[in-house]
């Protein structure tokens, strides 16, 4: 991480930001809007964010969230400006910075997901939708810090942390985790290092960060975006997903970032189902629309601020009614089964594309550096994961192909029986519980209600809008739909979002106030 941050200093060289290129809590609609006006330039937002990063990540709240800057994010925004100023406009995001997780590759910096064993992994490419976000006219600012390997090394990990990056801290309350494993992206954009970013998921990788962090997360349906060159754990599960602070903003970017790439077969008909996700956003959308509603057991304040959001809903039309998910017995085991199968033939797979500075060309050689480097890589916790998926027998195991099928059936089937059975176009659920403290010791210790699994298992779009603060802290609202409902759930978690005006900017708190509120102030 320490050689990865050097360029901070020669890149926020710069004039004293105009109160134009204030860009703390400025969403990337009204940045957009700054540039078209000629209140601003995409240079000068480019240079704010660098200003700001320089001043929050590793030192002021040590907020730890990025872990390179790409040295060119200066010169592509000058580039982006010259292009407005002969006419030339790329649309919504033009000029407009992101940040993008760094276990996707972009051609100026490596991508490490967070291990030292890819810390020379600079392949001088772009994965797909980075190439995706360049042609729309987004300026990309640099790399997120993640849990490392996407939180798939132990089942023992403090979510957040990474060899490379460090401990990824929650701005709303600094001992809080920030979840995982965008954890970098979630606290990024929470604290303005950009008002947009991109984080992927596996099971829960967006939605959790963004519901902790109070910001709008989109995990979409799998094939709707590519996973090439993304550092992987399971082609079945794996989707990069927009983040941001307004519904708006996440909708501007899957936009840009949707469409089908002939190396990733899961995209195939991307090009097809993709569309503006931002246009026709509508405050009514609600209106007669029936929500299937989940009453998982939660904690009181959570449990009250669900109440609150759920009369939002009504309040803005919705038809609620009240609805069960089926038992699903040895549904995780299932998950897992595939996760290791596929971690151990995904990830040799990537690993042999990599440039010859990688010397770790398969998971066995990664667990081997991983020994090696114990006193980096073991800090807190080990690599059980890893070494029980290298002893799976592979994609041809009747095992893993039976997990496989049954688990995605499973998830779907449950989904679409609730969706069926309320008469709904969507389902309703807190999306996790509070953020927990990070624990070196004990690692992650989730409490409260998940709403990931069944939604990641299937393939099937998940949302996340926030709730307010529960406790003083952030929660999220889940919007879960069937397959390719993407759009669908875009549109109704705007007009909750119009509705409830529930999203609080953080405070950088050390840790939780002795009485903190539940609403916004």
């Amino acid at each position: 991480m320490r050689k990865a941050a050097v360029l901070f200093g020669l890149l926020v060289a710069a004039p004293a930001m105009a109160q134009t290129d204030r860009v703390e809590e400025r969403s990337a609609s009204a940045l957009a809007d700054d540039m078209a006006a000629g209140r601003t330039t995409a240079e000068a937002l480019t240079r704010a964010y660098l200003t700001r990063i320089e001043a929050m990540n590793r030192k002021g709240p040590s907020l730890r969230a990025v872990i390179a800057i790409n040295p060119q994010a200066v010169a592509e925004a000058r580039a982006r400006d010259a292009e407005r100023r002969a006419g030339q406009f790329r649309g919504p995001l033009h000029g407009i910075p992101v940040l993008i997780k760094d276990n996707i590759e972009t051609r100026e910096n490596a991508t490490t997901a967070g291990s030292l064993a890819l810390a020379d992994n600079r392949t001088g490419r772009d994965a797909p939708v980075v190439a995706r976000l360049r042609a729309a006219g987004a300026v990309i600012l640099g790399k997120t810090n993640l849990s490392e390997w996407a939180n798939i090394r132990s089942n023992a990990s403090m979510s957040g942390w990474s060899a490379v990056g460090g401990l990824v801290r929650n701005p709303y309350a600094l001992d809080r985790t920030s979840c995982g494993s965008s954890s970098g992206t979630g606290a990024a954009i929470a604290a303005s290092f950009a008002a947009i970013g991109v984080g992927t998921e596996t099971d829960g990788s967006v939605v959790c960060p963004s519901a902790m962090n109070g910001l709008v997360g989109l995990k979409p349906t799998i094939g709707l975006v590519s996973r090439t060159h993304v550092v992987p754990i399971s082609h079945s599960q794996d989707t990069p997903g927009p983040m941001g602070r307004s519904v708006r903003d996440v909708a501007l970017l899957m936009t840009a970032m949707a469409g089908s790439d002939p190396a990733d077969p899961a995209t195939q008909s991307a090009d097809t189902r993709r569309r503006d996700y931002a246009a026709g956003l509508s405050a009514g959308a609600l209106r007669g629309m029936r929500i299937a509603v989940l009453r998982p057991a939660m904690p009181k304040a959570l449990a009250d601020a669900y109440d609150r959001a759920l009369g939002c809903l009504r309040g803005a039309g919705a038809v609620l009614v009240e609805a069960t998910l089926p038992d699903l017995p040895g549904l995780g085991e299932q998950e897992l089964t595939v996760l290791k199968a596929e971690l151990k033939a995904d990830l040799d797979a990537y690993l042999a594309t990599t440039p010859a500075s990688v010397r770790t060309r398969t998971l066995a050689d990664v667990i081997a550096f991983n020994e090696r480097e114990a006193p980096r890589e073991h800090r807190y916790f080990g690599q059980e994961l890893f070494v029980a998926a290298q002893a799976m027998p592979g994609l041809d195991d009747p095992a893993y192909r039976k997990a496989r099928s049954d688990g995605q059936a499973r998830a779907a089937g449950a989904i679409d029986g609730v969706l069926t059975a309320a008469n709904a176009q969507a389902i309703v659920s807190p999306t996790y519980g509070l953020p927990w403290l990070s624990d070196p010791v004990n690692g992650d210790q989730f409490s409260g209600p998940s709403a990931s699994q069944l939604p990641a298992m299937s393939g099937y779009p998940h949302l996340t809008v926030p709730m307010g603060l529960a406790l003083g802290l952030p929660v999220g609202l889940s919007f879960i739909g069937t397959a390719n409902s993407d759009a669908l759930l875009i549109g109704a978690g705007y007009a909750y979002e119009q509705a409830a005006a529930a999203r609080v900017a953080p405070t950088y708190a050390e840790h939780v106030p002795d009485n903190p509120g539940t609403a916004r102030d």
